[in-house]
């Protein structure tokens, strides 16, 4: 299959690095010190989702400010091996030109160049948790990635490992491609499903990319 495009918009963690330990690690902790349960975590979307909004969920409107500072404290620290490059991102985004893709996160722009740094990756553009009004599934980080790189959203490829990520991808009227490092195919709708970048590759031409998988 080939996918032609303009740009590329990644989601980081779960498709360009590994942090899930680490979210993990941090997310357990956090929720002992604020009282939260494993039932409290199941009555609420979690991944892909903005720590603001999750914490908004779970925590009464006065404290969320500094629990969302905790949190984000928490998995700062942890950075230090506790982030690995998924199979294929190097090798993809070395292929790519700057001016061709961005990052477009959920973490705040923080805590994800924290773990892009861990794994030498330096985006030109990145759309983080701090740009944003509404976060995925809503379309805006995208729209939003679209206009900083000057492109048409019909014009792009989102790539995401989670559902919300997905969703966000086709409601702002772009091509999807799901990864599936975190989910399993039968939970990710997208024009295109695969294990993980290594599944795929880039040629760069004078009207833009083409992928192939």
């Amino acid at each position: 299959m080939k996918i032609h495009a303009d740009a590329l918009l990644f989601d980081n963690d779960g498709t360009l690095v590994s942090s899930l330990e680490s979210v993990n690690r941090c997310w357990t902790r956090w929720a002992t010190e604020y009282g939260i349960t494993a039932d409290d975590f199941a009555r609420i979307e979690l991944h892909g989702r903005p720590a603001v909004e999750i914490v908004a969920d779970l925590l009464p409107a006065d404290i969320v400010p500094e629990a969302l500072a905790r949190i984000e404290q928490l998995e700062v620290e942890d950075v230090p091996g506790g982030v690995v490059a998924l199979p294929g991102t190097l090798a993809l985004l070395d292929a790519l030109p700057a001016e061709r893709w961005a990052v477009v996160t959920s973490a705040t722009r923080r805590l994800a160049e924290a773990r892009l740094e861990e794994v030498g990756i330096r985006p030109k553009t990145m759309i983080a948790a701090d740009d944003i009004t509404r976060g995925k599934p809503d379309p805006e980080p995208y729209l939003l990635a679209a206009r900083e790189l000057g492109v048409d959203p019909a014009r792009c490829v989102v790539l995401e490992d989670a559902p919300a990520g997905l969703q966000a991808g086709r409601a702002a009227g772009m091509t999807t491609v799901a990864l599936t490092t975190t989910h399993h195919r039968h939970e990710l709708d997208a024009d295109l499903v695969v294990g993980d970048l290594s599944a795929l590759s880039v040629l760069v031409t004078d009207h833009g990319v083409e992928i192939s998988a």
